[in-house]
């Protein structure tokens, strides 16, 4: 063979490469194509398609002139793949962190972890070794129970006491209800925010697709962040609640957690409407995670949430907090509470508790004092005391059962009822001759509304009770509301038809209270307490209205008016409220000073509610002008003693001049134009919104 062409053997071996490397070539392809396709697709699928999240506004709450009480800002959160960083960029991250302020050490640790365990990517499951925190989230639980054995009383917590006891609802202990108790689920402490990656390699492991590291961040300062070049890092947008007026109508108001999850008030009761509809769209993004708007398929609009409007004056709860300011620091009372509504419809104009919270830093209130997050108006119960009288006597003269020139016995130690003696309770003050149903009301005489309650007998005085909206919620928004502790007849004893009158053997919220005086106020129709005024679309043109919601008629309106000319004298010289007279207006009201029930040790060594002559509810609920009733204004205030002359906080002490100074600031607000009480309307239907109810 000529030495010009190469040799066979040459030829084969070359002929064997060329084979070999096709073979592998098609060995590979089947490898990606055949065997291993479907993964691979979806890794490239998983990697280029993005579903991308347009977030909802959360819509406003509004007061009653129209100022915002809560609102949704725009922000930026700066965040990492740290899959994408890049070496070369490790020597800016020093800048990065001067940037957002935060510590070089702590921006390291999230650019180099870029693991976690599945476990602890979960929320709320603990951190494995190595791993940023992830957030657990607890369970806040409102305790409402009294104290337990051993517990002395003064080191209970707010959120661990009950302000009162019925002790005389049954006979059975084993019956008695000690409390109520009810849990919410709050974050505790900022969410972690973290992306993980949806599979889980061989060792168990989630890879981040994206950490948080500047939870809010301006626009310039991400202006500056994007100069400095550092790959992986970028912001994304979002809304953050925010509450304008701080603590200012807390309660009412209620707040968000930090995942815009509602937790109380009117962002829980209201959050069909506020919270909106996120928007999305299927696209692609490249390998520097930057969108192909011209891969975009299918896109659904977001829909930002309506407005909500309250009938809540800022004014009207300004001159509430302002007043339980002063309260907290003269008296350094446990707990108090203020409610103002309308007389005629029932909307409430302001409600304010103490102790209060900015929602807009809920999570920084401390684990001890987790119930100053609570509406202690509708979720504590206590007892009413003398204010409760108010039932008797109206049941009393709408039965045509007595006339206000009535006289009663209030001497007597026993009286026979259904051929058994029955004790009466103590008086406050002794009393020389029979008192009348009107001397009964302003001297508020225990005996005198035993008496009245006798004559009743137990069934219908206890329908009155119900028909006062007692026992029952009164559907006010927000939810985690108490129905009280009240018996039917079948469960009482010897002596309950005689306490229950004067307010003792039931337990109430200070809404239900502050309800039942609205009963009188209204003309004798039970009125629902409502907040809610109107629902509106982002351009301010309102949806859906709420208008007066009759319950149900309790006392014929002339009872009504008999009712409020009797409890005028209480603010009058001679009654037991003079403090509580405005100058030049008829103020009618009740005061109530009830005794909490603690526990004491026995000598036979078993632990026993007692009533305490060390701690008090003093109380004042009225209205004015009388005549024609316009404000209703309650004020509770619990446990004041130690700071009150004598040891003692009495309603007509503590609470009435607090009700003469708000209802001296109120009087502006009064109609002045107003004739003689309005006739109570027919019930007008409220526009039913699904969804709304808690």
């Amino acid at each position: 063979m000529s030495k010009g062409f190469a040799s066979n053997y040459r030829i084969v071996l070359l002929a064997g490469a060329l084979l070999l490397c096709f073979g592998f070539v098609g060995a590979r392809l089947v490898w990606l194509h055949v065997i291993h396709r479907d993964e691979l697709l979806g890794s490239i699928v998983k990697t280029r398609q993005q579903l991308i999240v347009d977030p909802s506004r959360r819509g406003d709450i509004f007061d009653a002139r129209g100022a915002r009480l809560a609102t949704s800002r725009s922000v930026l959160q700066l965040g990492v793949d740290p899959h994408s960083l890049r070496k070369e960029d490790e020597k800016k991250w020093p800048q990065l962190a001067a940037l957002i302020g935060k510590s070089e050490t702590e921006l390291r640790r999230i650019f180099t972890t870029k693991f976690r365990t599945a476990s602890s990517a979960m929320p709320g499951a603990a951190p494995s070794s190595g791993t940023a925190p992830t957030a657990a989230v607890t369970g806040l639980v409102f305790n409402l129970k009294g104290v337990t054995a051993g517990t002395s009383g003064p080191a209970v917590p707010a959120a661990a006491e009950s302000t009162a006891e019925a002790t005389d609802l049954t006979a059975d202990p084993a019956d008695t209800v000690t409390g109520l108790s009810f849990a919410i689920s709050v974050p505790a402490s900022a969410t972690d925010d973290t992306e993980y990656d949806a599979d889980v390699d061989a060792d168990g492991r989630r890879k981040i697709q994206w950490a948080k590291i500047a939870d809010e961040i301006s626009e310039s300062t991400y202006d500056e962040v994007k100069k400095l070049g550092i790959k992986g890092v970028y912001a994304t947008g979002s809304f953050r609640r925010a509450y304008p007026h701080n603590q200012l109508g807390s309660h009412l108001v209620g707040f968000v957690d930090q995942t815009q999850r509602p937790i109380a008030g009117v962002e829980r009761f209201a959050d069909f409407y506020l919270r909106g509809q996120d928007g999305w769209r299927e696209g692609e993004r490249d390998g520097r995670a930057k969108e192909l708007p011209q891969f975009s398929s299918r896109a659904v609009e977001r829909v930002d949430g309506y407005g909500v409007r309250l009938s809540l004056d800022t004014n009207v709860q300004n001159i509430i907090e302002r007043e339980l300011a002063y309260i907290a620091e003269k008296y350094r009372p446990l707990k108090a509470t203020i409610v103002v509504s309308r007389a005629d419809d029932g909307f409430i104009l302001g409600l304010g508790n103490y102790p209060t919270f900015n929602p807009n830093e809920y999570n920084k209130v401390p684990p001890d004092q987790l119930a100053r997050l609570k509406n202690i108006a509708v979720s504590d119960v206590y007892e009413p005391g003398s204010v409760f009288k108010i039932v008797a006597a109206a049941a009393a003269l709408d039965q045509g059962l007595v006339t206000p020139d009535s006289l009663f016995d209030c001497s007597m130690t026993k009286i026979e009822y259904r051929n058994k003696l029955r004790g009466l309770p103590r008086e406050d003050h002794a009393f020389d001759h029979p008192l009348s149903v009107a001397e009964i009301i302003s001297r508020s005489s225990n005996r005198g509304a035993a008496q009245l309650g006798m004559k009743l007998g137990e069934q219908r005085f206890y329908d009155y009770v119900r028909a006062f909206g007692f026992g029952q919620k009164t559907g006010f928004p927000g939810g985690h509301e108490a129905p009280g502790i009240l018996s039917p007849p079948k469960r009482w004893d010897d002596l309950t038809i005689t306490r229950m009158p004067m307010g003792q053997s039931i337990a109430v919220t200070v809404l239900q209270m502050h309800q039942a005086m609205g009963v009188i106020a209204s003309g004798g129709v039970l009125l629902e307490p409502q907040i809610l005024r109107d629902v509106r679309d982002s351009a301010g043109v309102p949806l859906y209205g709420f208008e007066r919601k009759e319950i149900r008629r309790v006392i014929s309106e002339r009872t009504a008016r008999t009712m409020a000319e009797l409890l005028t004298h209480c603010a009058m010289v001679g009654g037991t409220a003079p403090e509580a007279a405005i100058p030049g207006y008829e103020v009618a009201g009740k005061t109530g000073t009830t005794q909490k029930y603690l526990p004491e040790l026995m000598p036979s060594g078993k632990i026993k509610l007692m009533p305490s002559r060390k701690h008090h509810v003093a109380s004042f609920v009225g209205f004015f002008p009388a005549s024609r009733p316009q404000i209703v204004i309650s004020v509770i205030v619990d446990d004041a003693d130690a700071a009150c002359p004598g040891g003692i906080a009495y309603g007509g002490k503590v609470a009435a001049p607090s009700f003469r100074r708000i209802g001296e600031q109120l009087i502006p607000l009064l109609d002045r134009s107003a004739g003689s009480r309005t006739s109570p309307a027919t019930t007008v239907n409220r526009v039913a919104l699904q969804g709304i109810r808690p």
